[in-house]
């Protein structure tokens, strides 16, 4: 009889273990569909719409590229960096020149991470703005910013376009999308973002969605959706439902691809085929580990793809702001500067907030961090 009552309250302590985890899942699963910073959800219209645009989507959900595109990168992390993954000093940050480029030129202003201003056929186009002090889905807990961008918000100018790669908090913020509501005249983004814009956001025709090859013409600027080889979700449960991309832009004078935070493949050498050579490539070079490299370059992996695409400079982007590996701050533009410069690369690296022109790279090869611990 004992036996028999104390198995028998072992059976309703894990009968209550069971119960208290099974409510733990439905209020997470309820609080990630209430609260706005984790998005819209796709409707079955809307997945009807996917499938018969996207050539990777089964299922409801977005897969990468195809397998005969898969390459052997890099299979090692030679990393060469002594300093820890925030830098001791305070780093040097500019103030941008944000009046808008000459036609024949390109301004790029690098905000931190894979913010950028980029300013080409008079037009104003800003890449995955990020201005929150956290890459999370709150403000108090988090991976926080070592550097702050000089200026805010209301400091840019008028944007024609914001674009975004994917919707990870490191590129995608809540905050910052509604902030620039009254000064954006688009938002262009890959499928499935635009469900997350439009909770956000007042004005839903200001939302264009794109698949993979798809273009929007900008009053002459050519804005392509092209791709990349990572992960999509702002939620345990809508994973892989959005489609990640990268960016080329065009114009009769010049050619960059943005090329996302991606892993390393020969999804590169379909770009090239279809664009032919480009005058800046700006690669995802920071934030890599071997646990994750099918997600994320090597900054190696990022001087072979821009010898792919016969890039003429690389700026790379995605270091300077959040800590979301474990190598030194500084060990993705030492490697990318060494490997590009054994190919004869040219390789751009302006300081936080500077304006570059591409039209005068040779005035931004200041390799500034050597000078900071």
């Amino acid at each position: 009889m004992k036996t028999f009552l104390k198995n028998h309250k072992v059976v309703r302590v894990l009968l209550w273990i069971v119960i208290i985890i099974l409510a733990i899942i439905v209020f997470a699963l309820v609080f990630m569909r209430a609260y706005p910073v984790f998005g819209g959800r796709p409707t079955s219209k809307d997945r009807e719409d996917y499938a018969a645009r996207a050539e990777g989507y089964f299922d409801g959900k977005h897969f990468n590229y195809p397998s005969e595109w898969e390459l052997t990168g890099i299979t090692e992390d030679k990393r060469v960096s002594k300093k820890g993954t925030v830098p001791k000093d305070d780093l040097p940050i500019e103030t941008p020149d944000l009046t808008k480029a000459a036609d024949d030129d390109v301004t790029v202003t690098w905000l931190g991470h894979s913010s950028s201003l980029i300013q080409m056929h008079g037009r104003n186009i800003l890449i995955d703005p990020v201005f929150s002090k956290r890459s999370s889905p709150v403000q108090w807990a988090g991976p926080a910013r070592f550097t702050e961008p000089s200026v805010t918000v209301d400091d840019l100018p008028e944007i024609d376009a914001v674009l975004i790669t994917h919707d990870h908090y490191d590129h995608l913020d809540m905050d910052t999308i509604k902030a620039l509501e009254s000064k954006t005249g688009h938002y262009i983004v890959p499928l499935g973002i635009d469900k997350h814009i439009t909770r956000w956001i007042e004005d839903d025709s200001k939302v264009t969605n794109l698949a993979w090859w798809e273009s929007f013409d900008l009053d002459g600027l050519e804005i392509c959706c092209t791709p990349a080889n990572h992960k999509s979700g702002r939620a345990l449960d809508n994973q892989q439902t959005t489609l990640l991309c990268s960016w080329v832009l065009k114009d009769e004078y010049h050619q960059i691809l943005e090329s996302s935070d991606t892993g390393y493949g020969a999804h590169f050498e379909e770009i090239y085929k279809r664009f032919g050579d480009f005058d800046l490539f700006m690669p995802d070079s920071g934030q890599y580990s071997i646990n994750w490299h099918y997600w994320h370059m090597f900054p190696e992996e990022s001087a072979l793809a821009a010898e792919t695409l016969h890039t003429k400079a690389v700026m790379p982007i995605h270091w300077g702001a959040f800590v979301l590996s474990s190598h030194g701050w500084d060990d993705s533009p030492e490697r990318i500067t060494a490997a590009c410069e054994e190919k004869g690369i040219e390789v751009i690296t302006p300081r936080l907030c500077e304006t570059m022109s591409l039209n005068n790279s040779a005035d931004y090869h200041e390799r500034w961090w050597r000078d900071h611990e």
